[in-house]
């Protein structure tokens, strides 16, 4: 008997004052959005979040106040798991969980909880990150702030709010902006606050009823445990040498948007399992923490299907394969999104998934 599918987890981050929580009004008044339960991570000990957040859902959950930074991985797991056991028992009935974030939240360390979590992996997915910019101080904010940079650059979708009273030259640099930092997040105007519910949910495409077209839309469109076998699960590649590492050395660091580089690669011939697990598990050792998104549609060698590929950060979901290739295309596709690389030195992190098994041995 099929185990019931994990609960879908939407990601709801953005800066301080950029209009999160207004949204969240919108979507909970929204019959559309079904059944939710909601998790608020507090910033200091006032609540003003939370005082604005309407009890719409069946649930709203006030986490203990503190960055979810440095406190999200305790509360985050110990709400989750009362969450699910009241929903196990009938006291409470959902269908998906929103966490809406403290302005000041990296995204990793919530998709690393669900990953890494062993009491909630099996029962919950992250579905997708979408990030609120403000219209008005977006620009200021990228221009101060490291942790907007990257809340952007690792968006499934990017909401613009305020539209209305921005200047529309600042808006069209602020899209400029934004398509540099990240070229593949479906971007949305808010109106007032609101959006269309369908643009917020089913972002990722591991899950049971995702389609080849849904995984190509979704490229198109960033301390590790303890595990002997390749991170990749793709082949019993040895740990590698540190030779190849340097070519991820961290270059200085940049000023503003310069900090977050994008870089893409094709590859139309079959990648060998082992120079994929050899270049993700470098790519980790090295510069893990820096890689804010990677996604990939892979051919490996001696397989019929694709994989579909999705880290953030040093932290990596088990590959899914696919039933099918999209269009009988069975290019291979791999999107990062890092910090703190020149282009060149990204674009040269790719080409290393070009290699042979021996150019690597020649490499190293």
């Amino acid at each position: 008997m099929n185990s019931p599918a994990p609960i879908p987890v939407s990601l709801l981050t953005g800066f301080l004052g950029a209009g999160k929580t207004t949204l969240l009004n919108h979507l909970l008044r929204d019959p559309k959005a079904g059944r939710i339960a909601v998790i608020v991570n507090e910033f200091g000990d006032a609540g003003l979040d939370h005082d604005l957040v309407e009890q719409a859902a069946e649930d709203v959950v006030l986490m203990a106040a503190g960055c979810i930074c440095c406190s999200i991985r305790g509360d985050l797991s110990r709400t989750l798991t009362s969450l699910l056991a009241r929903r196990q028992t009938g006291v409470l009935d959902f269908d998906r969980v929103i966490i809406e974030t403290t302005g000041l939240a990296d995204p990793g360390p919530v998709h690393h909880t669900l990953l890494v979590d062993p009491q909630l992996a099996p029962h919950f997915t992250l579905d997708g990150i979408v990030t609120v910019v403000d219209a008005v101080l977006g620009a200021d904010t990228l221009d101060q702030h490291s942790e907007a940079q990257a809340q952007v650059a690792m968006a499934d979708r990017i909401v613009i709010s305020k539209m209305d009273r921005a200047h529309h030259a600042d808006t069209q640099a602020l899209k400029r902006r934004l398509d540099r930092l990240n070229p593949r997040a479906t971007r949305l105007q808010a109106n007032h606050g609101a959006v269309p519910v369908e643009a917020l949910f089913h972002l990722s495409p591991l899950r049971r009823e995702t389609g080849p077209q849904n995984v190509m839309d979704w490229l198109s469109a960033a301390p590790l445990p303890q595990n002997k076998d390749p991170l990749a699960g793709l082949s019993g590649f040895s740990v590698p040498q540190p030779g190849l590492a340097a070519a991820f050395e961290p270059t200085s660091h940049h000023a503003f948007d310069n900090r977050i580089v994008t870089a893409s690669i094709e590859i139309e011939e079959p990648i060998a399992s082992g120079v994929f697990d050899f270049w993700l598990e470098t790519v980790i050792a090295a510069r893990g923490a820096d890689m804010l998104r990677m996604k990939a549609i892979l051919h490996i060698e001696g397989t019929e299907t694709p994989y579909v590929i999705h880290g953030v950060q040093h932290i990596f979901e088990p590959p899914v394969p696919m039933k099918t290739w999209p269009h009988e295309d069975r290019t291979s596709r791999v999107v990062l999104i890092a910090r703190d690389f020149s282009q060149g030195d990204l674009d040269h992190c790719l080409d290393v998934l070009r290699m042979r098994p021996k150019e690597v041995v020649e490499e190293t």
